[in-house]
C-alpha cells in the first residue's frame, strides 16, 4: 500500500518527526524492541516513522515473560521479556538508538542498566493507543519548561506539598536525584520515554513526611481508575505507614499492598509535578484499560506526582508500583511556589 494511502500516515510521519528530535538520520542502524504482547500499532508506525527518516532497522520480539508476581502489575516501566536475552542486547546496543515497544519498557528493567552501560541510547515509546501520543507528541518548546522544573528541584533543599483536601507532605530533596523529559531523546541523553512532560526527583532515604489526601477526581493510575472517595496515605520516613478510608478505593488500595507482602512496597520512590499543556485529565475516561498505559496523566500541567515503589536511589527494589496524580495541590520549593492550586505560577 502507498504510504499516503495507508490510513495511519498521520501517524507514522508523527513517529518520524520524534525520531528526527530523537537524533535519527537516514543511513542509520535502528533496533525496534518488541514482545509477543506488544502493541502491534505501535510496531507498525515504529518501523514506518523509521523508513521515512530513511534510517536501516531491524525489528526483534521475543516471548513476553511469564507471569510470577502475586499480583497483576500494570504501569511499571519495567519489561521482563528480555531478562535472559543479554547476548542480543548486548548486539544491539551498538545502534543508534533502541525505540522500545515491549509492554511495561525497560525505564526501570533490569536489563536497562546493562544497555545502557553497553553504549545504547534506549527511546521508549509508551503502551498507549496513537491519539494519546499525538496529542502528547514531543515538542521542543516543553523541553525549556521541562529544564527549568529541573533545575528548581535540583537546587532545591525542600519541598512542601498542600491542598485544601487535606494534604500536608514534606520532602527533604536535597541532593536528591532528578529526572525530566519532553518526550524526545536530547542530544547525549541516554534515555528518554514518549508521552513526557514532567519534572520528578527519588527523595533519598528517610525523607519525607507527612499526609497524602487522595481526593475524589485524583488518580489511581496503577488501577487506571479515578477515585471515587478520599483516601488518605500517612507517610513517616518515606514509608506509608497507614491507608485511611472506608470507600472502594481505600479497601481496594490496602489489600493490593498487603498481597505482596512486601515493606519495600510502601516506600515513597518519586515526587514531582506536570507540565504538559497537551495531556488531558480526563483522557483515561475516553478509552479502555487496555488501550492505553495512563502516561500523560502523570504529566498534566499543574498536577502533583507521588509514587510509591522502587526506588533505585534509596536502594529499593520492589515490583508493586504506584502512581498517584494528583490535582488542586499547591507545590513549594524552598518557599517558591511552582504549582498553586493545581495551576502552574508563572514565577
Amino acid at each position: 500500500m502507498p504510504l499516503e494511502a495507508n490510513p495511519d500516515v498521520k501517524w507514522a510521519r508523527m513517529f518520524e518527526e520524534s525520531f528526527r528530535l530523537s537524533g535519527v538520520a537516514a543511513g542509520q542502524m535502528v533496533a525496534v524492541v518488541a514482545e509477543s504482547q506488544s502493541n502491534p500499532v505501535l510496531v507498525n508506525l515504529a518501523e514506518m516513522g523509521l523508513a521515512l527518516c530513511g534510517a536501516r532497522f531491524v525489528t526483534v520480539k521475543v516471548p513476553s515473560a511469564p507471569v510470577t508476581t502475586v499480583q497483576p502489575i500494570r504501569s511499571t516501566g519495567t519489561s521482563l521479556a528480555y531478562e535472559d536475552y543479554a547476548p542480543l542486547l548486548a548486539a544491539i546496543a551498538g545502534c543508534a538508538l533502541i525505540v522500545d515497544v515491549t509492554v511495561e519498557g525497560l525505564l526501570h528493567s533490569p536489563v536497562r542498566k546493562a544497555v545502557l552501560a553497553a553504549g545504547g541510547r534506549i527511546y521508549m515509546i509508551s503502551n498507549e493507543h496513537p491519539e494519546v501520543l499525538e496529542r502528547c507528541r514531543p515538542d521542543p518548546a516543553l523541553a525549556d519548561a521541562v529544564a527549568g522544573a529541573m533545575t528548581t528541584l535540583g537546587e532545591g533543599k525542600r519541598m512542601r506539598v498542600t491542598s485544601a483536601a487535606g494534604t500536608d507532605l514534606v520532602a527533604e530533596i536535597e541532593g536528591a536525584p532528578v529526572r525530566g523529559g519532553a518526550g524526545f531523546l536530547a542530544p547525549g541523553a541516554p534515555i528518554a520515554y514518549w508521552p513526557a512532560g514532567l519534572a520528578l526527583c527519588f527523595p533519598l532515604a528517610n525523607s519525607v513526611n507527612g499526609r497524602v489526601v487522595l481526593d475524589v477526581g485524583d488518580v489511581n493510575l496503577t488501577f487506571k481508575r479515578y477515585l471515587e472517595s478520599r483516601v488518605t496515605l500517612v507517610i513517616e520516613n518515606d514509608v506509608v505507614v497507614e491507608i485511611l478510608g472506608d470507600g472502594l478505593d481505600a479497601v481496594t488500595l490496602r489489600s493490593y499492598f498487603a498481597a505482596w507482602n512486601d515493606p519495600l512496597a510502601y516506600a515513597i520512590a518519586h515526587v514531582g509535578w506536570g507540565l504538559n499543556p497537551g495531556a488531558s485529565w480526563d483522557s483515561l475516561m475516553m478509552y479502555d484499560k487496555n488501550e492505553i498505559n495512563g502516561t500523560e496523566l502523570r504529566a498534566v500541567a499543574g498536577s502533583f506526582l507521588i509514587s510509591t515503589g522502587a526506588n533505585e536511589f534509596a536502594d529499593r527494589y520492589t515490583p508493586c508500583h504506584f502512581d498517584f496524580p494528583m490535582r488542586a495541590c499547591t507545590v513549594d520549593i524552598d518557599g517558591r511556589v511552582v504549582v498553586r492550586d493545581g495551576r502552574l505560577t508563572a514565577g
